[in-house]
């Protein structure tokens, strides 16, 4: 798996980059927040996610941890794959999707191209409560991303999405703030 690149920008457009690591250079497509971004850095680093399907390989890459988080819930939904979560990410700021997804607006979500009613009630009906973006981030509180992390672990080692999320959820809630992911796997691993 490949966390991030660290390297040199080699070329920029709206929907890839190439970014030279080591001699070698990668194709990453991105979003236009992350374009916007990236701005005319020569040094770039972005945070990626490795989408291996049986007729291609592709990298993503993100300017930050949270855009790249949301683009993994994204993909999780049916219906929506690697293309369709980056143009919802290129037509709406990830703070403007938590807000329209934690207010159910549908017409925001509709207006992004490729997206249509049913699409966007999932998005909602799936995501509503689960986004824990920036806020979590500027708050200090590490619940949103913990909880994130650990069921992505659980779902890497061949848990439901489902069972993963009420796991970490149940654990979460009997642990308490101080708990680890190293914890929460260990005793998510044990329970029935």
């Amino acid at each position: 798996m490949i966390a991030y690149l660290n390297g040199k920008l080699a070329h920029k457009e709206p929907t890839f980059v190439i970014i030279e690591v080591g001699g070698i250079g990668y194709e990453v497509k991105i979003s236009l927040n992350t374009y916007s971004k990236i701005g005319n850095n020569e040094a770039v680093k972005l945070h990626t996610y490795f989408m291996v399907k049986e007729d291609s390989h592709t990298l993503f890459g993100f300017s930050s941890l949270a855009e790249k988080n949301l683009f993994i819930q994204l993909i999780s939904i049916s219906g929506v794959g690697g293309n369709t979560a980056l143009t919802i990410l290129s037509s709406i700021s990830p703070q403007e999707l938590e807000r329209a997804i934690q207010m159910e607006d549908l017409g925001l979500l509709k207006r992004v191209k490729g997206i249509g009613a049913k699409t966007a009630g999932r998005i909602i009906l799936e995501l509503k409560g689960k986004l824990k973006l920036e806020s979590d981030e500027t708050s200090g509180s590490a619940m949103g991303p913990l909880r994130l992390e650990s069921v992505q672990a659980l779902i890497a080692l061949g848990f439901s999405k489902a069972d993963s999320e009420k796991r970490v959820d149940k654990i979460m809630s009997e642990q308490g703030d101080g708990v680890t992911i190293e914890q929460i796997i260990k005793l998510a691993l044990r329970s029935n």
